[in-house]
């Protein structure tokens, strides 16, 4: 329960602390006062949408605190947050407004978004001005349906909600998989064609050795200049070993190695040389064998060379299209690899067709589970709205809850239509199209009520004002577009509905403001040169003012005629000549409070 409320430098208020109370809270105020903003502040400490618009005009910073009683469940959420609480009975909400950034606290911890708001789920349930355009959405429509009900049957429903979620994602994948393997099935097979001609190609040509065009080129040259090669062969061969006419490198070794024979048969000492001597002309006689070797190896064969030509030009051509040599090898072993996985076909479009088949049958049979379980659930929502509808004077109202096919999703396969008749006698039709804007205020009403109703049976809530029990609910102008016995019928419920449940709201109706456990009226006056927005609670006589200002429209120093009324502690008093309208009008307010009082009793 929402204890009390702190505002600092927010819109138009200068600084605010409003104690609210168990049980019907009732703000009342002219068109503009500043009640709404209150509300706003409200919303804001739970981490509703701020902007630095809504600064006090010179301020450089704004300051919400909400403090709500605590219970079990809030200590328990708290310490899986790891937020240390205050204290076993109060827990503090705050935001932080300026230009440039906010920060909302719980209990002084710096929270997210994520956070406050799983804790605001918990504490307030606000129902602002406009939200029954929410009533004429058919997704919010499925989504009321699905959380209504005991707590072990929405939570069947919500498991299976979740299950469909997960099948539908699965039937997707399958569905796409088989479509991407449907559309591509064309691209691919011109795909493996390209790959089939390229690696016939490339294998055709055999290419293993990555030094082959290299060696290849080596060979034609030789063969190109295969009598030139051996034209100078025959010259080395001359020089080194063999010529006629004495002068071959050989010869001129051997004769300087037996004359170097001689020298040593006289001095010792050139048997070094001798033996460098020996040395060469082993290394020159070798070198002439080889030259000759190679010499005689030469060949000019015009048809291996012009075999040499083909195999270069076409490892060329293949270079030319894949790269260096070593890539197209490569590029080759790559293809070869990618064929392999184009064509295995281990799983064919038929077992695609039919695992997407399957996969649709089980979402069908999923969804018809929970539309089974959603049609229990109308049944309820159904009879439990019409009974809260019933006494909001329409005694005559139709409700149903519509379900019909639709191609499944991840929601299931229905579709949720609230259809609604307030008229004996008429169809039901669509609450969007035959509601008017103080029936779907009045049906928007009921519903709350349905919901709190369950939520009390559901927790076996029973005693009157339990505040660490009960949640808070803020009505904003819920009563909008009624009048006379309606809006007292709307009292009633609203009175009824806060036995179990903190209500602060909002109305411009005498009837609902009569009916409240504490009646706080709004204000804005000129303080210095500011306009602030006050609050203050109500005495009874300053009630039945209110009330009466309310009822006629006119102030009370509207009503009085100079010199004839007097204000004493409170109190109006009306003297002879005053305006009898006004004293109508207090008369009025006095029987409202009567016959709210005899509500109340009985």
């Amino acid at each position: 329960m929402l204890l009390s409320l702190k505002i600092e430098n927010f819109a138009l208020i200068d600084r605010l602390e409003l104690e609210l109370y168990a049980g019907l809270n009732i703000l009342t105020g002219e068109t503009g006062a500043g009640k709404s903003i209150v509300l706003d502040a409200l919303d804001a400490a739970l981490g509703g949408k701020v902007s630095a618009r809504m600064l006090r005009t010179g301020a450089d910073r704004a300051n919400i605190e909400a403090t709500f009683s605590t219970n079990e469940a809030i200590a328990q959420w708290l310490e899986h947050q790891e937020i240390d609480a205050l204290d076993a009975e109060t827990l503090i909400c705050s935001r932080e407004i300026t230009a440039r950034s906010n920060r909302t606290r719980i209990n002084g911890v710096v929270v997210n978004k994520l956070q406050i708001q799983e804790l605001r789920d918990r504490l307030v349930e606000i129902t602002a001005q406009g939200q029954t355009i929410l009533l004429s959405q058919e997704a919010k429509q499925r989504e009321w349906l699905d959380s209504f009900g005991d707590q072990s049957f929405n939570q069947a429903l919500l498991l299976q909600r979740q299950k469909v979620g997960k099948l539908f994602e699965i039937k997707e994948r399958s569905r796409k998989a088989l479509f991407d393997r449907q559309q591509n099935e064309r691209n691919r097979l011109q795909h493996l064609d390209m790959l089939r001609y390229q690696l016939k190609e490339l294998e055709a040509a055999h290419l293993d050795d990555p030094d082959e065009l290299e060696n290849l080129q080596s060979d034609r040259n030789r063969l190109a200049h295969s009598v030139e090669l051996q034209k100078n062969g025959y010259v080395v061969y001359e020089a080194l070993y063999q010529n006629e006419g004495g002068n071959a490198c050989a010869d001129l070794l051997g004769q300087a190695e037996t004359i170097l024979t001689e020298m040593i048969a006289l001095d010792r000492e050139a048997e070094g040389i001798l033996e460098l001597v020996v040395s060469a002309l082993a290394q020159v006689e070798e070198a002439g064998r080889q030259i000759n070797n190679y010499v005689n190896r030469l060949d000019s064969d015009p048809e291996q060379l012009e075999v040499i030509e083909q195999r270069i030009n076409q490892i060329k051509q293949i270079c030319r299209k894949y790269g260096t040599l070593p890539e197209a090898i490569a590029y080759t072993e790559n293809l070869q690899q990618e064929l392999a996985e184009l064509t295995d076909q281990s799983v064919s479009i038929e077992d695609l067709e039919r695992k997407a088949e399957a996969d649709l049958q089980a979402l069908l049979k999923a969804c018809k589970k929970l539309t089974e379980l959603r049609r229990q659930t109308a049944i309820a929502l159904e009879q439990s709205q019409i009974d809260a509808l019933k006494m909001l004077a329409m005694e005559k109202v139709r409700f149903q809850v519509g379900i019909y096919p639709v191609e499944p999703s991840a929601l299931g396969s229905d579709r949720i239509v609230f259809e609604f008749s307030p008229n004996l006698g008429e169809p039901l039709q669509p609450l969007a199209e035959t509601a008017s804007g103080g029936e779907m205020s009045r049906f928007l009403l009921a519903l709350k009520t349905c919901f709190v109703k369950q939520k009390n049976k559901e927790h076996n809530i029973t005693d009157e004002f339990n505040h660490h029990n009960v949640g808070t609910m803020v009505f904003d102008e819920i009563d909008a577009g009624v009048s006379g016995r309606v809006a007292q019928a709307i009292a009633t419920q609203l009175w009824q509905l806060s036995r179990s449940s903190q209500i602060l709201c909002v109305t411009h109706q005498p009837l609902i403001a009569a009916i409240a456990d504490r009646h706080f009226h709004v204000s804005k006056e000129v303080i210095g040169d500011r306009t602030q927005v006050q609050i203050r609670l109500l005495e009874l006589e300053e009630r039945k003012q209110e009330l009466a200002q309310i009822a006629s429209g006119k102030s009370i120093d509207e009503g009085k005629p100079q010199g004839k009324g007097k204000k004493e502690k409170g109190k109006v008093i009306v003297k002879d000549g005053g305006d009898s309208a006004l004293i109508q009008a207090i008369a009025f307010a006095e029987s409202l409070l009567e016959q709210a009082a005899a509500i109340k009793a009985s």
